[in-house]
This record gives structure tokens, sequence and C-alpha cells, in this order.
């Protein structure tokens, strides 16, 4: 007999084709209850000729429902406001309301009964158990606490049903605050975005006057931007800190973490099982991708149980990459990466390019950089024939005669590797805005 997965839900290692024929099985209940409780969804529902009926057995039936992506979201919430006329309960049952991070635009806002919020809490406690937290740890909560985000509140509740003890700092206290606490109550675990936490390390020892291999800190778990997952920035924050860096990728709309990587580090597992139906589809077609090794495309989801501001076939807009379909931890999901938004990718001469691959390939160049760079679109849209500029902080130590060697090292290593031509600039240590409470955005945009 094998090891048994040491997993927080049995579920995650149960055999996947078992794991797929329960979600459309919830998903044939979730949809006939939905179009009864959402006039969203049944206007959309009846338009596609789906009725209270239909049936999931499998993907080619699951296609045949439209799918949903965020400006049909915006335009319910402006045609009912405040919640939109996909709420689908009475705004008397919801405990909570929260807001998306309007990466694409303005924030949207959904709501949460207690049924929800405890769905949440299991997907949360999934994901964490995952990456190392256990019961009892001391977890420093590093990811932005402002706004209504979904990995502020939500995630102190998602530790806290796994038992562990949560210091709930936020990424708005700042450095000094969040480094100090760190040290002071000697925090094992801290969850935060991956360019905070690389910026945490390079600026704790000037900050708190010990470096952050001397902290507690062993385990860090990040995610809110793509970027964990790269092996030049995850080795730095692991050597960082000396600790372990776990990736984790969800949907503000459909949930915090459905995505979590367990300690083999080798992607992201889902985590949403019997609460979350993901698909892959191309972007382009719609048509569903197959989870094999190597295949790419968007993530779409479908809310199984959700009884607030549910969504089905939901358009996540994120382009993933399956990077395997077994692992050593007993976990029986595929494994992916997020390679960054629909929204995000630049057309540069025909080429694809993908904000974190650049990103990739300047943390090469560390300690020669800071691993900081920004892409500069001076175009209108998302496609150029030009040269595309890229600004690279140089490590304040560089001296200037190495300058010129560096923007050409990076020059040639783009080309190579992303098969485009760049226009590397290279700017002080400290220039770019440095990492804190949202997001860093790779892209500045002047037009």
């Amino acid at each position: 007999m094998g090891k048994k997965a040491d997993v927080y839900a049995a579920v995650e290692s149960a055999p996947w084709d078992e794991v797929l024929e329960d979600a459309f099985a919830r998903a044939t209940r979730q949809i006939a209850d939905v179009r009864a409780r959402s006039p969203f969804y049944a206007d959309l529902l009846d338009s596609a000729g789906i009725g209270p009926d239909y049936k999931i057995r499998d993907w080619d039936d699951l296609a045949k429902i439209p799918t949903t992506d965020k400006q049909d979201i915006r335009a319910s919430l402006a045609a009912s406001p405040p919640l939109g006329r996909h709420l689908g309960v009475d705004p008397a049952r919801l405990v909570q309301i929260q807001a998306t991070s309007g990466t694409t635009g303005s924030p949207s806002y959904l709501g949460l009964t207690d049924a929800d919020i405890a769905t949440w809490n299991e997907l949360g406690a999934r994901a964490f158990y995952a990456g190392g937290v256990r019961a009892g740890d001391v977890v420093l909560h590093a990811w932005s606490l402002s706004k209504g985000f979904t990995g502020g509140v939500p995630v102190v509740r998602m530790l806290a049903h796994l038992g562990a003890t949560i210091i709930p700092i936020g990424a708005e206290a700042g450095l000094h605050k969040i480094l100090t606490v760190a040290k002071e109550q000697r925090a094992v675990a801290m969850c935060t975005t991956p360019n905070f936490a690389l910026y945490l390390a390079d600026q704790c020892a000037d900050t708190i006057g010990v470096p952050a291999t001397d902290l507690a800190i062993e385990k860090l778990i990040v995610g809110g931007e793509p970027g964990g997952g790269i092996p030049a920035i995850r080795a730095r924050i692991q050597d960082g800190w000396d600790a372990t860096c776990c990736e984790v990728l969800g949907n503000s709309d459909i949930a915090t973490i459905v995505w979590a990587e367990c300690p083999e580090r080798t992607g992201m597992h889902f985590i949403g099982q019997g609460i979350v139906l993901p698909e892959i589809v191309d972007p382009a077609t719609g048509r569903h991708v197959e989870p094999v090794t190597g295949a790419t495309g968007e993530l779409l989801y479908t809310a199984l149980q959700r009884e607030a501001s549910a969504l089905i076939r939901f358009r996540s807009g994120d382009i993933v990459k399956v990077l395997g379909t077994d692992c050593a931890c007993g976990r029986t999901s595929y494994k992916l990466r997020c390679d960054g938004r629909t929204d995000d990718m630049l057309l540069v001469r025909g080429i694809n390019v993908w904000p974190t691959a650049v990103q990739g390939v300047v943390a090469d160049f560390a300690p020669r950089t800071t691993g900081a760079m920004r892409i500069v679109v001076d175009f209108p849209g998302h496609s150029t024939n030009d040269n595309l500029v890229i600004k690279v902080e140089h490590a304040p130590d560089l001296p200037p005669e190495a300058h010129d060697d560096l923007v050409r090292d990076i020059t040639a290593a783009i080309r190579s590797r992303l098969s485009f031509r760049a226009d590397v600039r290279l700017v002080p240590a400290g220039e770019l805005e440095p990492p804190g409470a949202a997001k860093v955005r790779l892209v500045e945009r002047s037009r």
C-alpha cells in the first residue's frame, strides 16, 4: 500500500476522474439552482436554449453554456446596484461584501453568506496546509488588508479556520512595522506578494538591523500577482529568507485561493474539489483544452456551491500552463503556473510577450540588477513594431563602467530567450516604485 497523502481534505487525493464526475453532477444542480435565483443567469441560459432540466455529463455539455466575463459582471452591477442581477439571494442574508482588486478596471463587488464564507475558509485551509502551514503556526499576514480586497479579511478567516495564530498586520503597515513584528513575535510563516517578499528580505538588515535569514520565518505563501513561480525570483526569495516559498492562485470573483503549491514546489495544485470546477480553454476560440503536461490556455471557473454572487463558466483572464499531472505529495489534480492575464500580453513585431517572462529574464541578472523592471508602453493598445522599451534597476554598487555590459547582456538574453528586440534602459536602484500594498505593475503606460 502506498504512502497516505498528507492533505487537509481527503478529496484532494481522490482519483481525478471521480472528482470530475462529482463536479459535473454538482454543476448540474448548481446551474438549475442559480437560474431559479438569479435573473442574470435565467436570461443568459434561456438565450442559449439551456432549460431547467439541462444535465452536465462532460465538457461538451458544459461548453454549451455561455461564458461570463468581467464586462458582463460590471453590466449586471450597473443594471441592479449595488450587487447586480446575479446576486441570487435576499440581501438580508449577506454577512460580508468584498471588492475585487480592479486589475482590469474599476473594482467589482460581491456578496457572501455564512455558507459562502465557510466554503472560502475550507479552500484557504487546504491551500495554506499544502504550503506547509499548520495549526498553531504564527502567521504574519502581509497582503493588503484595506479596500475590502479578498486577500485581506477573508484570508485572516481562512488561517483561523486552519487553526493558525494570525498576526493581521497587512502590507499597508510598511517595511519597519512588518519586519519588527515578524522579529518580535517570532512568526514562522508569512503570506504576501512575491515582489513584496523579495523587497522585505532585501531591506530587512537596513530596516531593523538583522537580515531576514535571522528571523524565525520558515514558510512563505505568495500570490496576488504572477512571479512566485519564476525560478530566479523564487530562488532569491528563498535565499533571502532561508525559507520555503509556495505560490497560490485564485480569482476574487470566485474565491481568494483555488490553486496552491505543495512542498514539492513543482506547480500549483487545484484544491477546490467539490467547491469549484476549473476548466482550461483556448482564449481565442473558447474550445476546451485537456490539462496535459505542456498545455496552455485561459482558466474558467464554475462555482459549485456558492449562494451569493455565484458565477458559471467565468472567464478569469488568467493564462496558465500545465506543468504536470502527478506529484509525490499524493494530490491528484494537475499542476499549473500562471504566465499572466489576457490583457497583459503585448504583441511586439508579431511575437507574444508576457511581462512576467521579461521579469524572469531580468531576475537572472541579479546581483547586477535589483530585479525590478518596468515595460514602458508608449503606444496605443497592445501591439507595436518598434523595440520594446524596458527600464531595469541596476544594483546600487554596480560601477558606471559596467553599465554598458549589463545592457548588452540583458538585451541579448531577451533576444535569445523571448525572440524580440528590447531597448533596455538602466535606472538607479530605488527609482522604480517599490512593492507594497498594491500589486506590482510591470507595465507603465504613457498612452
